[in-house]
């Protein structure tokens, strides 16, 4: 055989490259979707993600599970994989930032005489919130309410919910009046039913997504190539796209 043909069979036969397994907060399940392909289409190998409420995915990651990148939605959860040993310290960024919002359902009212105001409306009968105890967004929320005074006020209207994602979906299908949740969520969605009543700062709320490098991984140079992606240029711009806030990975 010659070498071209060696060449060309050797191309032909080799495996394809292992995807990736990336573990990332549900609120990126949009953003990601555009960032894998594109990291794909410059020269790295797949990308598999595997979405889920941070808090859900920290356990997994704890536990073992094959991941070789983890982005959560709040420092609290990959503390959580942290302490389990699970990461790699050396690799952790803070990655983005997010804004939160009160999304509502139209025709309900707005925030002229101030979104407290609105929310203590009859008329806003149930909030849905992630879980305040474990759901990233939800202690967000959970500390901008109690800053206000507002947290024993409104717990008889507060629904918790598994996921932001599914607090969003609870006010688009009728199932709450408003909910906690990201911008970039509003941004994501497709509907007409849901407005944003109000809005804070990322440093108004300390919203942090960290990412690192799983310790457990096998491809920890591609994961590492991985990570540095989403610290660039390109991969930036895409989540300013997406109205998420770069922090420049430090």
């Amino acid at each position: 055989m010659g070498l071209l043909a060696l060449v060309v069979t050797l191309a032909l036969t080799a495996p394809p490259p292992r995807p990736l397994t990336v573990s990332a907060a549900i609120s990126l399940t949009d953003v990601l979707a555009v960032l894998g392909p594109m990291y794909t289409k410059a020269g790295g190998a797949p990308v598999r993600f595997n979405y889920a409420p941070s808090n859900v995915l920290a356990r997994q990651i704890a536990n073992g599970a094959p991941v070789d990148v983890f982005i959560s939605a709040d420092e609290a959860q990959m503390d959580v994989a942290a302490a389990a040993g699970a990461i790699d310290p050396g690799t952790r960024v803070k990655l983005l930032g997010n804004t939160l919002v009160v999304a509502r359902r139209r025709g309900l009212p707005d925030a002229s005489n101030g979104w407290i105001a609105a929310l203590r409306d009859a008329r806003y009968r149930r909030i849905a919130i992630g879980d305040p105890e474990a759901v990233p967004a939800g202690v967000y929320a959970k500390r901008l309410l109690t800053k206000e005074g507002l947290w024993d006020e409104l717990q008889p209207k507060l629904v918790p919910v598994a996921s932001v994602r599914a607090a969003l979906t609870a006010v688009d299908n009728g199932a709450a009046d408003a909910a906690f949740v990201y911008a970039s969520d509003v941004f994501s969605y497709r509907g007409t039913a849901i407005e944003v009543l109000a809005s804070w700062a990322p440093d108004v709320t300390a919203i942090i997504y960290p990412a690192a490098v799983v310790g457990s991984t096998r491809h920890r140079a591609e994961a590492a190539r991985f990570l540095t992606f989403l610290c660039g240029a390109g991969a930036a711009a895409v989540f300013e796209q997406h109205v998420f806030k770069p922090l420049g990975c430090k």
